[in-house]
């Protein structure tokens, strides 16, 4: 197997061109093409600079999941830093993750970010969502998104050989365009391996949202689940001690 390491899009794409597969860190695709055989060509974006960037809005899909920090924002920070093994986070990449794993563990916090994807195709460099990116399992060069006021996130202890264990992921907005400070709060949970997303714009008080998410795309959550979604969003949106809750009257609401 001929390993292509691209150092420019162009590159890129002529490695693609040409019939190279995308293999990221190779974590999930390994044990596939020793029992089944190799591809005579292989693609990594490690050497890729625009696959390779970390930032407050940025994350490009070669970056291994150890090297996820605190440059991003909380709720993408932990999530990687929950994936597997220490082993499996120095290798396993960005973009792996989302587009090549069934699990997508990172995907609940892209979600509740409103990331978009950057994609490199034969054409060019698009940007489009993320649900296009994993129906159609575009070759994934980095995410972008708005930074959040605030983020969190919770993972459940895993058991072994159990379902995918629960996940909530949430995100405090400033509303895109909007007027008085209005806020939006995003909430995105993986339970027994479904994906549940939903967003509101906030109102006066905490039980409201949640409320309002409990009464929306959130309403088919297990009791467990939606406990863990209060407590999260609680925290979320409770104000440090001595300070005003972000409410409408505040420049809250989203």
């Amino acid at each position: 197997m001929l390993l292509r390491l691209p150092t420019s899009v162009s590159e890129a794409q002529e490695c693609m061109a040409e019939g190279a597969v995308p293999i990221g860190g190779a974590t999930l695709v390994w044990a596939t093409w020793q029992r089944d055989g190799f591809p005579a060509q292989a693609m990594s974006l490690r050497d890729l600079p625009e696959a390779n960037g970390i930032g407050a809005e940025t994350l490009g899909a070669a970056v291994v999941l150890n090297r996820v920090d605190d440059r991003v924002p909380e709720v993408l920070r932990k999530a990687a830093a929950g994936v597997g093994t220490g082993a499996v986070r120095r290798t396993a990449t960005v973009g792996g993750n989302l587009v090549g794993s069934t699990l997508r563990c990172l995907l609940p916090a892209a979600l509740v970010l409103d990331a978009r994807a950057v994609i490199l195709e034969p054409e060019g460099v698009h940007t489009t969502d993320l649900a296009e990116v994993l129906a159609k399992r575009h070759l994934l060069l980095s995410l972008g998104w708005r930074t959040p006021i605030a983020s969190n996130h919770h993972k459940a202890p895993d058991e072994a050989g159990g379902p995918p264990p629960l996940v909530v992921a949430a995100a405090l907005h400033r509303e895109e365009g909007g007027q008085g400070g209005h806020r939006r709060l995003r909430v995105a949970v993986r339970d027994e391996g479904e994906l549940f997303g939903g967003g509101v714009r906030c109102h006066a008080t905490a039980e409201e949202d949640l409320r309002a998410l409990r009464e929306g795309r959130l309403a088919r959550l297990s009791d467990t689940a939606w406990e863990v979604v209060r407590r999260q969003v609680t925290e979320l949106l409770t104000p440090p001690a001595g300070g005003p809750r972000t409410g409408p009257g505040t420049g809250s609401a989203g």
